[in-house]
């Protein structure tokens, strides 16, 4: 399997970014422009998981597994429409759950989350 490799390692909330292990990158808490509408979130925390996987070489291409934290499931219409423009039919499988975020903002703060798993099989 090789080395573990963390990123992004968050010593106050004990977590790591993302973890490179094997041929996959299991990516946490990505999130993006928290305060703003459920599309904006959702298109922010996109950005956020592209930007860490530039850092290993990947794109929202390579991701093939993410699990969606909302505060409102009635907001998923929102992020499927958001996901159509920016994986352009190669989705990811998905899971999709409402939770209440404990976040500074409170209600009208975090509203996405997403955490995902990217394959990068090694040469």
């Amino acid at each position: 399997m090789g080395e573990i490799v963390r990123h992004d390692v968050n010593e106050e909330y004990a977590y790591s970014g993302f973890v490179e292990a094997g041929d996959f990158i299991f990516l946490s808490f990505c999130v993006g422009n928290v305060g703003g509408t459920v599309e904006e979130q959702v298109e922010g925390a996109l950005d956020h998981m592209s930007d860490r996987l530039q850092q290993v070489g990947l794109t929202l291409a390579d991701v093939v597994k993410v699990d969606i934290l909302l505060r409102d499931v009635w907001d998923i219409p929102v992020m499927e429409q958001v996901f159509q423009r920016r994986f352009q039919g190669k989705y990811p499988a998905r899971k999709t759950i409402s939770t209440e975020f404990a976040h500074v903002g409170g209600p009208d703060g975090l509203k996405v989350q997403i955490d995902g798993v990217a394959y990068r099989p090694r040469a």
